[in-house]
């Protein structure tokens, strides 16, 4: 289950990596403040596909350091089912500025009787990127590190804010994107593959999207895995509806199941 949360965080990737402030960011048109998006999260256990919790995200306009900022949370619950194998109970908040550019990320996960908090601090010291990085073990030990990029590098939070305003129609099917995201940890070594469009029913309503099709691959070990695969709307609003994640102990799937504040119409909506 480890896995499974970590992938529903990784919607879908950056469109580049720049190296100034200005250019960390990217012009907003995908969403306003007042969102909120809400999901059902579905395991395969024996052939049978079980609702094993909830996700929800909600985007609203605050501050931070005393400039406009965009505040992101992101909340997963197990249930009681899920609970019975793996507690799951996740809280993560970022802040941006107003153009998507990565502040403040904090995740505090508890991952069965295991609870840790990461956190990132952004500046942009000659035009590059500085993380400062904590975390804060199980055991209560605290762990400080700080890195440098010449390259934009982003959390699970301000990747998906970010990708969200991504122009998916300028590209061609196969071609592969860097996505380079960070805990208190390290630095993923991960890419994004378009692979191109489909119409996609929704599981238990009638409900049909245009979609465009992404895969989110990892280099671990030498190997690339397919650790998840995901469908957004095809509109302006590039809305995750589905996600499919191939996990070492089996598969789980997400649904997006309610929906409120989008910033534009849902165009990709099939009558």
């Amino acid at each position: 289950m480890i896995q499974m949360k970590r992938f529903l965080f990784i919607i879908i990737a950056s469109c580049g990596m720049m190296a100034t402030h200005a250019q960390c960011g990217i012009e907003n048109t995908a969403f306003k403040s007042g969102e909120f998006l809400s999901y059902d999260l579905y395991f395969n256990w024996k052939f049978v596909w079980m609702k094993v919790g909830t996700a929800s995200m909600s985007t609203v306009q605050s501050t931070y350091s005393g400039k406009p900022a965009f505040r992101s949370s992101l909340i997963t619950r197990g249930n009681s089912k899920l609970d019975n194998y793996f507690i799951m109970r996740d809280t993560l908040l970022c802040y941006t500025d107003l153009n998507i550019a990565p502040s403040y990320f904090r995740k505090g996960a508890r991952e069965g009787k295991r609870y840790y908090v990461d956190e990132l601090w952004y500046t942009y010291p000659k035009n590059n990127c500085h993380l400062k990085m904590h975390r804060i073990e199980d055991d209560g030990t605290h762990r400080w590190k700080e890195a440098e990029y010449k390259d934009c590098i982003y959390d699970m939070m301000s990747i998906f804010l970010r990708a969200r305003n991504f122009d998916a129609s300028k590209m061609k099917e196969g071609e592969n994107i860097p996505m380079p995201i960070s805990d208190a940890r390290h630095l993923t070594n991960s890419w994004l593959k378009y692979k191109g469009k489909t119409t996609l029913k929704m599981k238990n309503n009638k409900n049909k999207y245009r979609c465009l099709i992404f895969s989110f691959i990892e280099r671990e070990d030498g190997k690339n895995h397919e650790l998840i695969r995901f469908f957004i709307t095809d509109d302006k609003n590039h809305l995750p509806v589905r996600l499919d994640m191939f996990l070492s102990f089996g598969s789980a799937k997400a649904y997006l199941t309610g929906m409120k504040g989008l910033r534009n119409e849902l165009e990709s909506k099939v009558e």
